[in-house]
């Protein structure tokens, strides 16, 4: 597998879109500019300063499809092209309010009708702590039985809301994820996640389980799922990330006083992936896999365990995943060898998705190597591009 082929990798960019591409992870490489920008962005949203002048031609373009599910249209058929399924992902972040959480909720819904007869968009998702009050959610997560008559109720809302949207993906045939969350809020969602999965998955993957598998306890939650899937009769959904929180939970253990449920090394984590991946595979009969991730070890094994198990590449059941804007280079490139490939494609108005966009240009300026991988690949292909008009007019 050659991720290096940027030919291939930034195949539906345009010059003028690898220039600013160039221009942006420039920007990003630097931890003190993304925390002035930052800082700048959050006054300006307290101000009600506008922010799409700057922020669309820069990071919107870069990381999000559209303001709304028809503006992503355009995003949604250029990568159908290149044969690269779409993750409709409304990525508004907004607070607990009931508001707030209807208007997540009735997002989702029109995501879902959206997707329905649409093969090329291949996944839905939501944020659970868009579907409820985060507070009541740790609450109820620690200690049940420590809830409120009014949190009981709210409780019960969220399960609804969950199981509303995982029948409503079950009746149009469109299968949904459910995102991760921190540890301390995470056990609800395990909870309300194996009920839907029991419900809806009978027959195939609709509903689909988010494991950050930098949490030590990860890989044999996997093996739980399994035994009791197999005891319930259903088809458990299971997509693996490595984790979005980690500098957080390590906090948040230290000031709760709980252990620290992140391992305490990236190899350990690498580990505890490409574990959970072998597992999968080697029960494939039994699950749906959805791998989100940008690193190259992991993708290629997942490709080898593909091509070894004698498995067509585009088997329905396994999906590679990476984000929209990002590691084209593994996406494009896993595409043109046959495998099934999504991208997640966030949308949402710009001053709804800011914070969403801020966390992108944060989590590429702490990850080992990624913005530098990026500027070097979109580097290599400005050059590519310069040398073969170079050649061509020498040959003319």
């Amino acid at each position: 597998m050659d991720f290096t082929n940027t030919k291939i990798a930034f195949s539906m960019k345009s010059n003028r879109d690898l220039h600013n591409a160039r221009l942006l992870f420039t920007i990003i490489e630097s931890k003190t500019a993304v925390r002035v920008i930052k800082v700048l962005t959050n006054i300006a949203l307290k101000l009600g300063v506008p922010l799409a002048w700057a922020v669309k031609p820069t990071l919107y373009r870069q990381f999000v499809g559209g303001e709304s599910l028809e503006e992503c249209a355009k995003s949604v058929e250029i990568l159908k092209r290149y044969k690269i399924k779409t993750v409709l992902d409304y990525s508004a972040e907004g607070g607990s309010a009931p508001e707030d959480i209807d208007r997540a909720y009735n997002e989702t819904i029109r995501s879902i009708d959206y997707a329905k007869g649409k093969s090329y968009i291949a996944y839905t998702v939501f944020k659970p702590t868009a579907m409820c009050n985060e507070e009541v959610m740790k609450k109820a997560s620690v200690d049940s039985t420590s809830l409120s008559e009014d949190e009981k109720v709210e409780i019960d809302r969220f399960r609804e809301r969950v199981i509303s949207l995982c029948k409503r993906a079950h009746d149009c045939g469109v299968r949904i994820l459910i995102d991760a969350e921190h540890y301390n809020t995470q056990e609800i969602v395990d909870r309300i996640t194996e009920e839907a999965m029991e419900r809806f998955n009978k027959k195939r993957a609709i509903v689909f389980h988010t494991l950050q598998m930098y949490r030590r306890d990860r890989l044999d939650y996997l093996k739980s799922i399994h035994s009791q899937s197999k005891e319930r009769g259903y088809i458990p959904g299971i997509k693996f990330v490595r984790g979005a929180y980690m500098e957080e939970e390590r906090a948040l253990a230290a000031e709760m006083g709980y252990e620290d449920p992140i391992h305490a090394t990236k190899e350990e984590t690498d580990n505890s992936y490409d574990m959970g991946l072998k597992y999968v595979m080697e029960n494939i009969n039994s699950f749906e896999l959805f791998s989100g991730t940008h690193n190259y070890e992991s993708n290629i094994l997942l490709a080898n365990l593909i091509d070894s198990s004698s498995l067509k590449r585009d088997d329905e059941r396994i999906y590679f995943s990476q984000l929209y804007g990002m590691s084209d280079n593994i996406s494009f490139n896993l595409a043109a060898e046959g495998f099934n490939v999504c991208k997640y494609v966030p949308y949402a108005p710009v001053k709804d998705v800011l914070p969403y966009l801020l966390r992108r240009a944060e989590e590429n300026t702490s990850m080992s190597g990624q913005t530098g991988r990026e500027l070097s690949l979109i580097k290599t292909e400005i050059e590519r591009r310069r040398d073969g008009s170079s050649s061509s007019l020498t040959q003319e």
